[in-house]
């Protein structure tokens, strides 16, 4: 029987327990011995949070396939047990085992967002492993990084060994296995450098960098013979034979995707200048109907979840859609399953498949349009047109929808004032399409529009990673403009208009397009209580001011700046599949205003071959 890692008192005394005791429904437990790789794969924000992400799922299901690895899992302590650790000298600990989380040979932690960096480090300190990389033993876990904030993983690369570039499923067998050959000999060194000629394994001792007067980026190099120059990104090819987890790992609380999650492709065939993950997880591939619905029935059964959510960057492009639906449609409503469909397009067809899975009296619509003004959406290659938008909202209300969510970003390139109050504006139309479209007698009272805004953060890898980003006063006055605009419109009760918080999105924006000086910031700010950043309560602007004044580093250097296509930025060594020259094409296209047709009406010469579609 495992030795619990925390005693009871100290689990009355805390907030939510169960996020700590493990042995939750299809959780893995294996009988440990001398020849077991070890693996902690870890999420750095709370159990709730870390237990929806699919990526977390996938690897942990892959990893214990392996009859000679035990891969169980850790999240960030919430502040309550995080104090009662440090008081009482408890070293962090894997939820299946319960044993410290330092005895491991990997820790693997998924960076999904970048205001998560300090609890990273929190994750490291509280396991008694070394901040940095440079001071760890060989008696310390590899520290290996992966997720989406990896496209730049340079503002956090001293705290890493390593570094896993793409998709997952690809080459963590084979590092396994070179780690099998080193282990005997406790021979960190040579492993690192060894795993470093790895495709898509990234890590950073073996590079250095030198900056311009300027502060830019003179070189990016390898230090040593046989680094490779550039690391390329790991793509699943054959996406049907790639690992999928059929026995999830049920919660014993509400997480906060609490259902089966059904990934039914990868990738996206939109192009959105602005979305990162439309352009690394290119090209679109799909998955096969017969696979998905033995995969769903598998699923629901192993979980005893009441929903299943079919997930990807845009659910609509899936071509067995309407087939899928179907199947689950029957066998949901046998077991009295509810079935969730995000990243819809507003359409006809998927107004339509809404109305079969979703009860629209209780339900709201949900879309993103992402600017006000046609013009804005061009420059962005949104793909939606203002009649598409209408139309869509039209049918909406015709079917019986009189709840709307819309989506928009304040900051972006070329913006101007009307395109800000073009916000307000295309809210009006929609609560006056409702009223035009609906017959009094048939109206589920009045129409209500929640419209969002959240900031412009550029990211690498798309073509707006050269673009400047706003200040924090510049985000409040447009988002103040967008207010007093909504409030102008006739149907101004109908609208309630929200924005995110302009500093934690400057904050990220740094973080997302900086470099390695960045790592001396985020040090600082931990050590001065930086955590649990992502959540609005617990971050605090001043406390990173005062980090970057400590480090000498202007924050505005990263963001406010336009970049230059010649200067080179701190992620160019990586090859994450489109090409360089295509991003600077779409670069100058969004300049023009002018659209570039989606993958299926043209090849636009990204850079990545199209399989499956």
């Amino acid at each position: 029987m495992r030795k619990p890692a925390l005693k009871d008192e100290i689990l009355l005394s805390i907030e939510k327990p169960e996020r700590y005791i493990g042995g939750e429904w299809n959780a893995v437990t294996k009988t440990p011995d001398a020849d077991m790789i070890r693996i902690a794969m870890c999420f750095p924000d709370v159990y709730e949070i870390g237990m929806s992400h699919l990526g977390i799922q996938i690897l942990y299901d892959m990893f214990n396939r392996y009859e000679d690895v035990w891969c169980e899992r850790v999240y960030s302590p919430w502040k309550d047990l995080d104090a009662v650790m440090r008081e009482k000298n408890i070293p962090l600990f894997a939820l299946e085992s319960q044993q410290p989380v330092k005895n491991f040979d990997f820790l693997g932690i998924t960076i999904q967002y970048e205001m998560c960096y300090a609890n990273i480090l929190q994750i490291l300190e509280l396991s008694g492993i070394p901040l940095r990389a440079a001071d760890r033993s060989e008696e310390d876990p590899i520290v290996i990084g992966g997720g989406p904030c990896v496209c730049n993983p340079e503002p956090i690369a001293p705290f890493f060994d390593m570094f896993y570039i793409g998709e997952g499923e690809v080459v963590y067998g084979d590092l396994l296995e070179l780690y099998r050959k080193y282990r005997p000999d406790h021979d960190r060194r040579a492993f690192l450098k060894e795993a470093a000629q790895l495709p898509g394994i990234y890590v950073p001792q073996f590079y250095d960098c030198e900056y311009n007067e300027d502060g830019t980026l003179r070189s990016f190099f390898p230090t040593e013979e046989g680094i490779p120059e550039t690391v390329s990104r790991q793509l699943v090819l054959d996406f049907d034979a790639a690992p999928y987890p059929e026995k999830p790992v049920v919660p014993f609380l509400k997480a906060t995707q609490d259902r089966v999650t059904l990934e039914i492709q990868r990738g996206c065939i939109r192009g959105c200048r602005f979305c990162q993950a439309g352009m690394i997880y290119r090209p679109l591939r799909e998955k096969h109907l017969e696979h998905l619905k033995d995969l769903a029935e598998r699923m629901l059964k192993s979980t005893g979840y009441e929903e299943i959510s079919l997930t990807s960057l845009s659910s609509s492009d899936y071509n067995d859609l309407n087939a899928l639906l179907e199947h689950l449609i029957r066998i949901c409503k046998e077991n009295g399953v509810n079935i969730s469909l995000p990243s819809l397009r507003i359409d006809a067809f998927s107004l339509d498949v809404m109305s079969k899975v979703q009860d629209v009296k209780k339900s709201s619509l949900t879309f993103a349009p992402e600017a006000g003004t046609q013009r804005m959406r061009n420059v962005i290659n949104k793909g939606l047109t203002e009649e598409d938008i209408l139309s869509g909202a039209a049918e909406a209300f015709t079917g019986g929808w009189n709840k709307v969510k819309l989506y928009f970003m304040l900051g972006l390139p070329g913006e101007t004032e009307d395109d800000i109050k073009g916000i307000a504006r295309l809210c009006e139309k929609i609560a006056e399409c409702y009223y035009d479209t609906v017959p009094k007698e048939k109206r589920h009272g009045k129409v209500a529009i929640t419209a969002s805004s959240s900031f412009f953060v550029p990211k690498p890898f798309t073509p707006f990673q050269w673009a400047s980003m706003n200040r924090e006063e510049e985000f409040l006055d447009k988002a103040h403009t967008v207010k007093e605009e909504v409030k102008a419109q006739l149907n101004q009760k109908s609208i309630r208009y929200t924005w995110h918080a302009a500093d934690v999105s400057v904050l990220e924006g740094v973080l997302a397009r900086g470099d390695r000086r960045l790592a001396d910031v985020i040090e600082h700010a931990y050590r001065h209580g930086a955590l649990f950043d992502a959540w609005t309560e617990f971050f605090d602007h001043d406390r990173w001011t005062e980090a970057f004044a400590a480090s000498g580093l202007d924050p505005y250097f990263y963001t406010a700046r336009e970049r230059s296509t010649e200067e080179l930025l701190p992620w160019d060594f990586l090859d994450m599949g489109v090409t360089k020259s295509f991003l600077i094409r779409e670069w100058q296209r969004a300049r023009k205003e002018e659209v570039t047709p989606n993958c299926r009406q043209s090849c636009s010469g990204c850079g990545c071959r199209p399989y499956g579609g």
